[in-house]
């Protein structure tokens, strides 16, 4: 198996993370799991046979089973927790890789954008006497991670409230912050009211809709302009245009976010889940095809 000198060291993080309060940063669980079950399922047979190849062998073939590991490990690699987002100057709704593919260092590169583009330049060596320099199990985790992360529209959110980070609401009855709602409680919620069998349902609705009500525009969502691997500044730019126009729109400090909230933004959620399926299924067909 390709890398498998990486396997044990990966498997004692996973021990010790699995010990720790789960990080609520990211989709949650159950985003992640979604969006790398929706990818894999659309993978060419030689993207299908690298990832096979990369994975380790306790993961059965099943890419979904690691994608939070790159929130899991942030404790340990502390220099990954900002390749998770990227902020944007408040109330612009814009975006720019120049201007905002930053750490709070000020450090180019280090967001969530150029992490995609970074751990797509490692994986393009699989095969290759290159490929020895680079962990290729962490990167494709990383990236598939990654993929995810940068569709979740409050993780190109604004600056001053790191990604509604620091908003206090109420979800319901629950206190938590905006950003969370994002990551986690749409989700929890839409499993609770519409999804008996829990997230394994959701998946088939998202995935029945990318082959159904979707499917004129996944040609759309899986193109990379100027023969590129990976466009994460696409991607960006859609979510920072999402967190104004849903996630921040109509949102105070404490806020109540109920009913309205909540049916109006899962439309939102559910296209980003699956474009973040498809696009990851896209890029890794590209970087192994």
């Amino acid at each position: 198996m390709a890398v498998a000198a990486a396997t044990l060291p990966l498997l004692l993080v996973l021990l010790v993370a699995a010990a720790l309060p789960a990080p609520s940063h990211g989709w949650g669980v159950d985003g992640h799991l979604m969006v790398c079950q929706i990818a894999q399922g659309r993978l060419s047979g030689a993207a299908a046979a690298a990832v096979k190849d990369l994975l380790p062998s306790y993961a059965g073939n099943n890419l979904s089973s690691l994608c939070s590991w790159a929130d899991d490990v942030k404790f340990r690699y502390h220099w990954s927790s900002p390749l998770h987002y990227i902020d944007t100057p408040d109330g612009l709704c814009t975006y720019s890789y120049d201007r905002d593919c930053k750490d709070e260092d000020g450090v180019k590169g280090r967001c969530v954008a150029g992490a995609i583009n970074n751990y797509t330049s490692q994986l393009l060596t699989y095969g290759r006497s290159s490929a020895s320099q680079y962990n290729l199990t962490q990167a494709l985790l990383f990236l598939s991670h990654f993929i995810g992360d940068i569709h979740q529209p409050l993780h190109v959110g604004f600056t001053s409230d790191r990604g509604g980070n620091t908003i206090d609401v109420h979800w319901y009855r629950r206190k938590t912050v905006l950003h969370h709602v994002w990551d986690a409680s749409i989700i929890q919620t839409a499993e609770d009211d519409f999804y008996s069998d829990g997230v394994a349902d959701y998946i088939d609705t998202l995935t029945k809709n990318i082959t159904g009500a979707w499917s004129e525009q996944v040609p759309s969502w899986e193109e990379c302009g100027k023969n590129q691997t990976a466009c994460p500044d696409i991607y960006a730019t859609e979510s920072i245009t999402a967190a104004c126009d849903w996630a921040y729109k109509g949102v105070d400090q404490d806020s109540t976010l109920e009913d309205a909230y909540f049916s109006s933004r899962l439309p939102v959620v559910n296209l980003r889940l699956a474009q973040g399926g498809v696009r990851l299924a896209a890029t890794l067909n590209r970087i192994f095809g």
